[in-house]
């Protein structure tokens, strides 16, 4: 080996070992970084209200007029009476038209009964309650991280990389770049 080929060797290694020291120098740009130990999502639970509302269909009785059935009784007890009327004479026939009237009366009772409650009316009601809607929503990131032998903990808005960059003795928090 010649002495130039040994000088042209040695600069090389010299120039590839101090162009090695600017890169690293000029791509750490005079930054530190702090490891991240952990990172914790932080949330809260959030329940927000609606109202669900549905009809609902009932079958009911429509309303009477006559709650106790007066007129059924009345009306069974005169057409009782007459048809008891008819039968026998003297004291019989009264006693038939006192056993008819009161036999009509129950009867017309009991019919008109049968009728209101067979007298019915569909109506729609709407029926409305409050439901729930559960989600979460995300606070930040609670991360542990090591700088300078300590640990530390700070709440981000983003989740960091395995490192978080610092200057100045300063954690960065910018966003990451998207």
């Amino acid at each position: 080996m010649n002495k130039s080929m040994v000088a042209g060797i040695a600069v090389g290694v010299a120039l590839a070992a101090g162009g090695g020291a600017i890169a690293e120098y000029n791509l750490n740009d005079g930054q530190d970084y702090a490891k991240v130990l952990d990172v914790q999502a932080v949330t809260k639970d959030i329940s927000t209200p609606r109202q669900v509302c549905q009809d609902v269909t009932t079958t009911v009785r429509k309303p009477v007029q006559d709650e106790n059935r007066v007129a059924g009784s009345v009306i069974g007890a005169v057409v009782g009476g007459v048809l008891g009327h008819q039968i026998g004479d003297g004291n019989g026939r009264k006693i038939a038209t006192v056993a008819g009237a009161a036999a009509g009366g129950y009867a017309g009772n009991q019919v008109q009964k049968n009728m209101q409650d067979g007298d019915l009316t569909t109506r729609t009601d709407r029926k409305c309650h409050t439901a729930y809607d559960r989600s979460q929503k995300l606070l930040g990131y609670d991360v542990t991280y090591e700088l300078d032998g300590k640990q530390g903990k700070v709440r981000m808005a983003h989740r960091p990389d395995d490192t978080i960059p610092v200057q100045n003795g300063q954690l960065q928090f910018e966003a990451p770049n998207s």
